[in-house]
């Protein structure tokens, strides 16, 4: 088998002459084969000395024509320009070229045009699969390292969606975002179109379909819950001016995080007011403790256990409610098919550890974020963002922090957790459930905290001030369908999820003004 790959200048005469002779001899012969590349005039001499430099060839004029030995394990064997390659023709296969000097032309002229008309085709072919425009900030925290890998795989967006991640943080950072970025191409995804950082204040969210905010990063300790509360005001302010100037008419914002995720997300939505349907707050991170946590007390894996609702406050006051919760494939006495399940409350006899004991622990784990790291965090934001481009499980319940109209009695205007499905590319909130009524104390107790965080952050109030009542709670269970026992109820600690030795905290205002160029105030 022969195979001769014929390269040339597209309006170039000879190479005109050579293709017409290769396309007659593999035309007529069983074993020659050809391939052609032409190159436009103004960068075929950059091209051929570029091939040349590969191959350690010495040839400068048009056409290049060589022949390919890879299926005899050598390299190319460069065979020469036109004169060669007729020279070749006539002395072992006994056929020359008649072409006339003005056909040659003709051709060449041809050649060009078709050359010119392919590459305007290949540029708007690239036009029409733009890829998805992913922006992360503050993305030098821990939660990006663990989030990009997953955003490449293609298991959030599809394999047949290209991405590009823009990873967005102050200028003290750009270090740090820049060995991340290398990181991320070493990855080689396929679905990966490029990776940059941006630092300029002006240039975010360009163009971007979907915005993660990520927990902000900084060095300066806030010592007052209501400092705390405020200092989520300047940056939210900025992102959501930013996100409505710039970002594409329908980006998708994601908000999760340690702290005051459901504050964020309202204040976003308060300064993106033409986005605000589709701005949400993830709370599959506080999901997936309470799932583990059932796991390990039913020596199940959490996978295992579905429909956890998580209501209220995710980063705060919230209620963990079980009434709906099954758990399948559980070894017990009674086994049934696949899609066999039980509910959890049915298989948990300790009652002092439901009310107490788990309350306890969840309760630490979400008033100080030990154990929402980077792993967890990344995956909640995954999960949410694959369910809300591709739908949740049919039939599966789904904590989602969104802003309240009114649904099951919580007060309007105010970000709340509540069970959703997700589907045809949004969200559902599932108020058709039943049983899943939470009595006037217990949302009192949810919303009044909520209601205060956005008063102090707007300066409404001066000084935040907890629920206060003879029961009070921070995170429980629910232990019956079809009644509320005592519960254990005891209260949040506020003051310790003000993040001052975190790895993790509150960009203030001279944090904000740390990016190239000055903070961009709406007009």
């Amino acid at each position: 088998m022969a195979k001769f790959v014929i390269a040339g200048r597209a309006d170039c005469p000879y190479y005109a002459k050579a293709e017409l002779l290769a396309d007659y001899l593999q035309k007529n012969l069983p074993d020659f084969r050809i391939h052609k590349i032409t190159q436009h005039p103004e960068v075929w001499e950059e091209w051929l000395k570029g091939v040349c430099e590969m191959n350690k060839w010495s040839h400068k004029n048009s056409p290049i024509i060589w022949r390919e030995l890879l299926d005899r394990g050598g390299k190319s064997l460069l065979l020469g320009g036109y004169n060669e390659f007729l020279e070749h023709a006539q002395l072992y296969y006994g056929v020359t070229s008649s072409m006339t000097t003005q056909l040659m032309m003709v051709i060449a002229q041809e050649n060009l045009r078709a050359h010119i008309e392919k590459e305007q085709e290949e540029e708007a072919l690239k036009g029409l699969i733009n890829p998805l425009q992913v922006w992360i900030t503050s993305a030098s925290a821990p939660a990006c390292y663990n989030l990009i890998p997953i955003l490449t795989s293609g298991e959030v967006f599809g394999m047949h969606t290209e991405i590009s991640i823009i990873l967005f943080d102050n200028e003290r950072a750009e270090e740090r975002l820049k060995t991340l970025v290398m990181e991320t191409q070493e990855l080689a995804s396929r679905v990966l179109r490029s990776v940059s950082i941006c630092t300029k204040v002006e240039e975010a969210f360009r163009q971007a379909h979907v915005v993660i905010v990520l927990d902000d990063s900084t060095d300066q300790e806030v010592f007052s819950l209501e400092d705390c509360i405020r200092s989520r005001v300047p940056l939210c302010r900025l992102y959501g001016y930013l996100i409505e100037k710039n970002a594409h008419d329908s980006v998708r914002v994601i908000v999760g995080g340690k702290t005051f995720v459901n504050l964020k997300t309202v204040l976003l939505m308060r300064y993106a007011p033409n986005i605000a349907h589709n701005i949400i707050a993830v709370a599959l991170g506080v999901e997936g403790e309470a799932k583990a946590l059932l796991a390990r007390k039913l020596k199940t894996t959490p996978a295992y256990i579905k429909d956890v609702i998580i209501w209220g406050n995710i980063s705060g006051n919230n209620y963990v409610d079980l009434r709906k919760t099954r758990v399948y494939r559980y070894e017990s006495a009674i086994w049934g098919p696949l899609p066999y399940s039980r509910p959890v409350l049915n298989l948990i006899f300790d009652s002092d550890w439901v009310k107490r004991e788990s309350v306890a622990i969840l309760k630490n784990l979400t008033a100080t974020g030990k154990q929402f790291g980077g792993i967890l965090a990344a995956h909640s934001i995954a999960t949410t963002l694959k369910y809300w481009y591709h739908g949740s499980p049919p039939g599966e319940i789904v904590s989602l922090g969104v802003l309240s109209e009114g649904q099951f009695g919580i007060p309007e205007g105010i970000v709340f957790s509540m069970p959703v499905k997700f589907e045809n590319g949004t969200w559902v909130v599932l108020t058709d459930l039943k049983d899943i009524e939470i009595s006037e104390k217990i949302m009192t107790r949810m919303t009044s905290d909520l209601i205060q965080e956005k008063l102090v952050a707007l300066g409404d109030v001066i000084n935040f001030q907890p629920y206060q009542s003879g029961r009070k709670s921070s995170m429980y269970f629910d232990i019956a369908a079809d009644e509320e026992k005592d519960l254990a109820m005891s209260d949040v600690d506020f003051l310790g999820m003000i993040p001052q030795n975190m790895s993790e905290k509150p960009l203030n205002q001279e944090s904000i003004n740390d990016f190239e160029g000055k903070t961009v105030e709406p007009s």
